[in-house]
């Protein structure tokens, strides 16, 4: 099964850049993840269980690094969205 997960991340710190760069290039060095960033969010997606596994230590990495951050996140059944897509075409 594959999944799209929408991210947004909220560093609760003065210099909030560095952590949200630094959480973004290492999703990006993920060989099994598609990865695009937008100016609000970054789109991951990939094998449901690859996905989850990495964010959660990802995420677990931001914030033992930055302290308080606040994750924003929307996961969507990406074969029913292709599947729905293709019905529509």
């Amino acid at each position: 099964m594959q999944v799209m997960v929408e991210l947004s991340l909220y560093p609760l710190v003065d210099e909030f850049i560095p952590p949200i760069k630094a959480f973004i290039e290492r999703l990006n060095s993920y060989e099994t993840l598609t990865v695009t960033t937008c100016s609000t969010s970054t789109q991951v997606h990939g094998s449901y269980s690859e996905v989850m596994a990495i964010l959660g230590a990802e995420m677990q990495r931001t914030h033992e690094d930055v302290g308080q951050a606040v994750f924003v996140a929307k996961f969507l059944n990406y074969d029913a969205m292709s599947s729905r897509q293709a019905n529509h075409d």
